[in-house]
């Protein structure tokens, strides 16, 4: 399994520092972001360090079906029947750690179009 030894995201799926998890699975895990953006907040992301979404879907593509499916869990044991999947990918779009992630919001009406 390829981690980064620099990446926060790296550390906190090798169990290097804790987390609030909310779901695991072999190849994913899903935490409580630290500066929740909705009621329900939580980020999903692969064991394996990917930089972003399309590296991710490039090399790993069955993972990102999992981190999908883990979303969708993670939203379904929320209790939340709608919520808004996230990926930023580049700095300008807002990704500020570089580790592939998907933001699980929910628990509120979202807005149209997105900040």
């Amino acid at each position: 399994m390829t981690r980064d030894a620099d990446c926060l995201f790296c550390k906190i799926a090798g169990g290097q520092i804790p987390a609030d998890v909310v779901r695991e699975t072999e190849h994913t895990l899903a935490f409580r972001d630290i500066s929740p953006q909705a009621p329900t907040h939580v980020l999903v992301v692969p064991r394996e360090h990917h930089r972003d979404v399309a590296s991710l879907a490039a090399a790993a593509p069955d993972t990102l079906a999992e981190l999908v499916r883990t979303a969708a869990a993670v939203a379904a044991g929320e209790g939340i029947e709608a919520y808004r999947l996230v990926f930023n990918t580049g700095e300008q779009a807002g990704q500020s750690v570089f580790h592939v992630h998907a933001h699980v919001l929910g628990g509120r009406a979202m807005t149209w179009p997105p900040g």
